[in-house]
């Protein structure tokens, strides 16, 4: 049961991860209106991804820590397609391609799987 989380915590924090190299192209700081612009943007990027990294070493030694970390990617993978989506339907151009839409959708699915394969193993 550990193995198959492990794994799609992997391909799920590959995936939010290209999502964020996504977000830099369009960016994705003015959206959300965040200060600092690109740097900003990079900056806040390393301790969250630093997390995310951390949180699958934790998951594959089967720590609580690990399940909390991956609970939090995967419902921080449901507000990302959501927020997008969001965006998307109000016109906004930003993420509307079809690798992007993508990304998306596939984020959400295996955010949807993450999450559940998480609860099987408390």
């Amino acid at each position: 049961m550990y193995k198959l989380l492990t794994l799609i915590y992997l391909i799920n924090a590959t995936l939010l991860i290209v999502h964020e190299i996504d977000s830099a192209y369009w960016e994705e700081w003015k959206l959300f209106g965040l200060p600092g612009g690109l740097q900003g943007f990079l900056l806040i990027h390393i301790p969250l991804i630093a997390l995310i990294l951390y949180g699958l070493l934790e998951v594959n030694v089967r720590s609580l820590q690990g399940n909390i970390i991956s609970m939090v990617v995967g419902f921080g993978g449901i507000f990302a397609f959501s927020i997008h989506t969001y965006f998307i339907r109000k016109g906004n151009d930003q993420f509307n391609t079809l690798t992007s839409k993508t990304l998306l959708y596939l984020i959400l699915i295996c955010s949807i799987i993450q999450i559940f394969q998480t609860l099987r193993t408390w």
